[in-house]
């Protein structure tokens, strides 16, 4: 079975304990964790907390802007990434998101060059705590500000040229789920691929990301998760639920369904 987990950013104005308490109580094996949020509780409380309700940490959300798209300069993005992959490997996280930065008005090779070197001079940690770098996609239609990085064959040029073992894949399927290439992609990207994250959208990302509940969009998420199984994807899977279009239910509510939607696809999936 692949660990199912929720992303915080999901219930964002919960507190740390408030998600692994509900987290736990709704059937979820695993959390994904965002930053100011551990910051906020404390990286030994944190530990503690999840060995209590037993949830596995299966991201730490994020690191990057080494573009200096977010105003900080590329020492200082650096030197965050190897304080996070410090906290991820304390709380055995599966993968440490990195986010490529936007391109801040330089043009696209510069931009990915100094995302390689920033990957290069990071990885040798990554690899010395047994940290993975999963690198995720961003739609343009919402993202241009956090990545340059859209797509998945830009993704995997990047792992190519840095050639480091840590290095692999984020796969959104809010970002990517409806680009006609992914699923054809889907079976040969599997071996890079360090965590699936479950969103659904009506449309195309266009402005503020606003996802929906999963299974009420438009993204092919039954087909894309019978790929997956079909060529024995073994990672997480996170869901991650922000935007107009959810905030007005109840985080209750948003697990509740979800747990539900995950458990009727599962079964269907695997009866196909």
């Amino acid at each position: 079975m692949n660990t199912v987990s929720m992303n915080q950013l999901s219930t964002l104005r919960w507190s740390f304990e408030e998600d692994a308490e509900a987290y736990h109580r709704h059937g979820f094996s695993g959390i994904g964790i965002y930053r100011p949020k551990l910051e906020d509780f404390g990286l030994d409380r944190a530990i503690e907390l999840l060995a209590e309700f037993e949830l596995e940490p299966t991201s730490l959300s994020w690191v990057g802007g080494f573009t200096g798209s977010d105003g900080r300069r590329y020492t200082d993005a650096v030197a965050d990434g190897l304080q996070a992959i410090r906290e991820a490997a304390e709380l055995g996280v599966d993968s440490l998101i990195v986010l490529a930065g936007g391109r801040n008005n330089h043009i696209r090779n510069h931009a990915r060059r100094t995302f390689c070197d920033a990957l290069t001079e990071i990885a040798p940690a990554a690899e010395d705590h047994g940290v993975r770098l999963s690198i995720e996609p961003f739609h343009p239609g919402c993202g241009d500000e956090w990545s340059f990085v859209n797509d998945l064959r830009s993704t995997l040029e990047i792992i190519e040229i840095v050639g480091s073992p840590q290095l692999g894949i984020a796969l959104d399927t809010y970002h990517l789920g409806l680009d006609p290439e992914v699923l054809p992609w889907l079976p040969d990207i599997i071996p890079h691929l360090h965590l699936v994250q479950l969103g659904d959208a009506r449309h195309s990302p266009l402005g503020e990301m606003n996802r929906c509940l999963l299974g009420n969009g438009s993204v092919p998420l039954q087909h894309i998760l019978r790929v997956l199984l079909e060529y024995n994807y073994e990672g997480p899977l996170e869901v991650e639920l922000i935007g107009e279009d959810v905030e007005a239910l109840s985080y209750e509510q948003l697990l509740e369904h979800t747990r539900c939607f995950i458990e009727q696809t599962a079964g269907s999936v695997g009866q196909s």
